[in-house]
């Protein structure tokens, strides 16, 4: 089975700008509850690297929202859906945020079996093919004869046959090459390639890289209006024997999302602080253009809800494309009751 993995690469203003170095976040979270209980430790990582997408988790750190949970939390980078999965399932991380796109792909085609999902990041996915002005590139058609960079095991990559399929692409003549998380964004503004594997909050740093030129993005969501992003991933173990914990835990990174979506600025700049290399302005940019993703719009669904007919909807796309067999259900992988509600 394919290993995958939502590959996003940022890359700095000279040469690359490789986020992928550990955090640990302020001290806020040590010693004791204000009650005076020990804090429970949490491992958690993020969905990959240390992205302004993904600061929550250190806003959620730095404003005591875990302490006042119960929990000292070390946030740690992740390395994408693969990797994460793997680690949850091996115990050496609680939590961390995957593209349920790639996870429903994992678990259709027979892995992915020991965690579950609890909690929706992002109401769609975020997942696009990313071009710059001047190739050539306007449509999905414009794919066609092009050449793209991304990681083998990327859920951008790996979803591009159903997406081709849906977009009425020739998938076979487009050509994919690898690269890797931090160099892709590099990789494309040298001209290396005319597209790379991309999420559409990336826009302000893939502008800032290219210097000047303008990016072209071809949203997955354009043709997959079903489809999640990132959702809230927990070992199956530890959601069936503490649940109440899981509950709690969830609602403090929640909690961290909407104050970061509410406060772009601070929680980019807590991200910078945290980690040097993460630059504050364009993770708060990033953030600005994720809030459309976590809120459900007209909808008045809460942050975080999961829809399990959407979920449905979702699989019976992957099923329709071939990218996974019949017989996969959302209560396969979702525990709708420790989800927030609708």
């Amino acid at each position: 089975m394919r290993r995958l993995t939502r590959t996003i690469a940022v890359v700095g203003l000279t040469t690359a700008l490789a986020l992928v170095t550990g955090c640990s976040g302020s001290d806020s979270d040590s010693g004791a509850a204000g009650d005076g209980k020990s804090l429970e430790k949490i491992t958690y990582l993020t969905s990959f690297g240390n992205f302004g997408r993904d600061s929550y988790a250190l806003v959620a750190k730095e404003k005591g929202f875990f302490k006042d949970a119960g929990f000292d939390v070390d946030v740690k980078p992740g390395n994408g859906t693969g990797d994460n999965i793997q680690a949850i399932s091996a115990g050496q991380a609680q939590f961390t945020p995957l593209d349920l796109t790639g996870i429903l792909l994992a678990r259709g085609n027979g892995g992915a079996k020991d965690v579950t999902v609890v909690a929706a990041i992002q109401q769609r996915t975020m997942a696009a093919i990313v071009s710059l002005e001047g190739n050539g590139i306007t449509t999905p058609k414009d794919l066609e004869g092009k050449r793209l960079a991304d990681s083998p095991s990327s859920v951008v990559r790996n979803l591009f046959p159903t997406y081709a399929k849906l977009a009425n692409i020739d998938g076979s003549k487009v050509q994919w090459v690898n690269g890797t998380p931090q160099t892709l964004i590099g990789t494309l503004a040298a001209g290396s390639v005319q597209g790379i594997g991309q999420f559409v909050v990336g826009k302000p740093t893939v502008e800032a890289v290219a210097k000047g030129r303008k990016a072209v993005f071809l949203p997955y969501s354009d043709v997959m209006t079903d489809l999640y992003g990132n959702v809230l991933v927990v070992p199956t173990k530890l959601a069936k024997e503490k649940p109440e914990m899981v509950k709690k835990f969830t609602a403090a990174l929640i909690k961290g999302l909407e104050y970061s979506i509410a406060n772009p600025k601070e929680a980019g700049e807590i991200l910078h602080k945290n980690v040097a290399a993460s630059l504050a302005a364009p993770a708060a940019a990033e953030l600005e253009l994720m809030a459309a993703y976590v809120r459900s719009a007209g909808s008045g669904s809460a942050v975080g809800s999961i829809d399990a007919q959407r979920v449905v909807r979702s699989i019976a796309i992957l099923q329709g494309a071939g990218a996974i067999p019949a017989g996969l259900t959302p209560e396969q992988l979702i525990d709708f009751d420790l989800a927030p509600k609708s």
